[in-house]
């Protein structure tokens, strides 16, 4: 039977239906089982810390510098090579090390007001923008709640490939100095930073979390099990961006299994430095 245009084009449709949800769970499965496989290979490659001390506070303000400064031109160049602000003075700083090399391979802060007048990022830049009205943070308590912010990785983390041409001086990577287990992970990098927070705040009983975050990373976290609610619509905020909330307390039933377990593991390892 010879199928009318309309016929092959509702036939599609069908189709298409039926057949996504099935890529989804296939990618799904696929990703959890490469998250399990992952996990230990992380804990060996990189080492998640609270960076208590000036110097590691120090080398993540200069990576922010390199990366939202001078790479990203969303902040201004400054003369002293650091990108600090008025949060980072009631910040808890998280950090993952690159075990081989002892460079910082990302950080996150964790935005903690604990006085009055001590605000979120997002109730100072964008506090227009909530349209959950329920979830405001200004109607929760200020030790229970926190703001994700600043995720930093930098670009030498970044690169997925081995490059055997010039340009080390750039970041590039080269097979001398990861190996090919570790490259494997660098796309877990975000993740690890992200899970990391979560071991944060779960230990310390932070029951509120926020962030301001371009949709398609939300969409990334919401696929490893982290179940960020948006609360506001999408503005231009260096970038396309739109205000999140999480729960803390649906984190460790969300999770994806195989994130479940990097987040046990990165709790466990887990260090002031």
């Amino acid at each position: 039977m010879i199928l009318s245009k309309k016929q092959r084009s509702i036939s599609s449709i069908k189709n298409s239906r039926l057949i996504k949800p099935v890529v989804r769970r296939a990618h799904a499965y696929s990703i959890n089982k490469k998250a399990l496989s992952i996990s230990e290979q992380f804990s060996n490659s990189f080492r998640p810390v609270i960076a208590n001390s000036e110097l590691l506070r120090q080398q993540t303000y200069q990576m922010r510098h390199d990366v939202y400064a001078k790479e990203m031109g969303f902040e201004p160049i400054q003369s002293n090579g650091l990108e600090i602000d008025e949060f980072d003075g009631y910040s808890t700083h998280c950090a993952l090390i690159h075990q081989h090399t002892s460079q910082v391979a990302g950080s996150v802060r964790i935005v903690r007001p604990t006085q009055e007048g001590q605000l979120l990022p997002m109730q100072k830049f964008v506090h227009q923008n909530f349209s959950a009205s329920a979830l405001h943070p200004a109607d929760l308590r200020l030790e229970k709640m926190c703001e994700i912010s600043r995720l930093t990785v930098p670009l030498k983390f970044r690169r997925r490939e081995i490059d055997h041409h010039s340009g080390a001086e750039m970041g590039v990577i080269n097979q001398m100095t990861y190996s090919e287990s570790e490259i494997r992970c660098f796309p877990f990098i975000s993740v690890g930073l992200y899970l990391t927070v979560a071991a944060v705040v779960l230990r310390e009983g932070i029951n509120h979390c926020y962030i301001m975050v371009e949709p398609r990373l939300v969409k990334s976290m919401q696929f490893v099990g982290l179940p960020f609610e948006q609360i506001g619509p999408v503005i231009d905020y260096n970038g396309m961006r739109a205000p999140y909330y999480l729960r803390t307390q649906l984190i460790p039933t969300h999770l994806k299994e195989g994130f479940r377990l990097l987040l046990s593991n990165i709790d466990a390892h887990l260090e002031y430095a």
